[in-house]
């Protein structure tokens, strides 16, 4: 299998955690963002919205959308799980997960906020405001419905913690207090030590900068 994906990508990161806590060994193929890489129509042949992470498969299959390719995984692998059995809690899992994939991520990536800068001429005050509020009102909404044991719903990392720390790492990165998220700040400190959350982080990729 080959990752392509882009060291700083929130998306591809959960990618690369899910991969990680699987013990899964995979190819990776950096698709440098900021150079307008996934532009290419190469790149574009296999991800027809020109965005990372793409999961090819060894059958030439292509799987985009990082919670489709972390799905796979997860019936590749089911071992260890990322959603509990109980059906209740996989649905809070997947609640926390979602409410991060969707409702925060969409609004703050890459393209958003090219489009910001060059359809609506928004300045770089304007965007980190833009950033902040968003990241601020999700992670917020993310506080009050974990419950760390250490991790996000337990002992052991889930789909929630899959998608939260890469989240979280924006927010350290765009300067988004965490001072009213103490369960998330938890959550994050028992992950900091979690030996597939270090494989996975930004800075230990190979592209990074």
């Amino acid at each position: 299998m080959i990752l392509y994906d882009y060291y700083r990508s929130s998306a591809a990161y959960r990618v690369r955690i899910a991969i990680a806590l699987k013990g899964l060994v995979v190819e990776r193929r950096p698709i440098h963002l900021l150079r307008g890489e996934q532009r290419d129509p190469g790149y574009r042949a296999k991800s027809p919205l020109a965005i990372v992470p793409t999961l090819e498969l060894d059958d030439g299959t292509f799987i985009t959308q990082s919670l489709a390719v972390i799905d796979y995984l997860d019936a590749l692998k089911p071992d260890p799980p990322l959603l509990p059995k109980d059906a209740i809690t996989a649905a809070q899992v997947r609640a926390a997960a979602l409410t991060i994939a969707c409702e925060i991520h969409p609004l703050v990536n890459l393209r958003v906020i090219q489009a910001l800068q060059g359809q609506f001429d928004a300045k770089d005050d304007q965007i980190a405001i833009w950033r902040k509020r968003w990241i601020h009102d999700g992670l917020s909404a993310v506080e009050a419905l974990i419950a760390p044991g250490p991790f996000a719903f337990g002992a052991a990392p889930s789909l929630a913690d899959v998608c939260l720390i890469p989240q979280v790492y924006n927010a350290r990165r765009f300067d988004v207090p965490l001072d009213a998220c103490p369960r998330i700040v938890a959550v994050e400190a028992a992950c900091a030590s979690h030996p597939a959350f270090i494989e996975a982080h930004p800075q230990a990729q190979p592209d990074a900068e």
